[in-house]
């Protein structure tokens, strides 16, 4: 086994235990514009770098979840607010918002419409009239 598979294997054990690819380079030797020349070339290590940040993460929130779910049994308040404020509608925050919308039909003027349908060839959105009519004459 060559070097670099050994290095590009110990990066991706890496990102599993530690989903922070700054973090991932300093503790393996592995310079972050090698991680990512190797990702743009080699699109298997793409994939097993991308499912170990996966993994990695999935590691990181269930420690987290742990240590909160720890806080709250230490009756830390803020621990229970934040728990309450994410895992129970009672407590959740809303955002209420009212008003009311007047619209009024107006019709463009020919200018304006030229200019929004020129708009939408520009964007792509619709086709240009003039350039079907050329090619159909051709």
């Amino acid at each position: 086994m060559s070097k670099t598979s050994v290095n590009k294997q110990a990066v991706i054990e890496q990102l599993r235990k530690s989903p922070i690819v700054q973090v991932t380079c300093e503790k393996t030797g592995v310079g972050r514009a090698t991680y990512y020349r190797w990702r743009k070339d080699d699109p298997e290590f793409a994939e097993a770098c991308d499912q170990a940040l996966s993994e990695g993460s999935a590691l990181i929130n269930d420690m987290a979840e742990s240590q909160l779910l720890s806080a709250i049994r230490d009756k830390n308040l803020t621990a229970i607010i934040f728990w309450l404020k994410h895992h129970h509608k009672t407590y959740e925050t809303r955002v209420n918002v009212q008003g009311t919308i007047k619209h009024q039909a107006e019709a463009l003027t020919e200018e304006q419409s030229e200019l929004v349908e020129r708009a939408l060839q520009l964007a792509g959105l619709i086709e240009n009239k003039e350039n079907d009519d050329e090619q159909s004459s051709i």
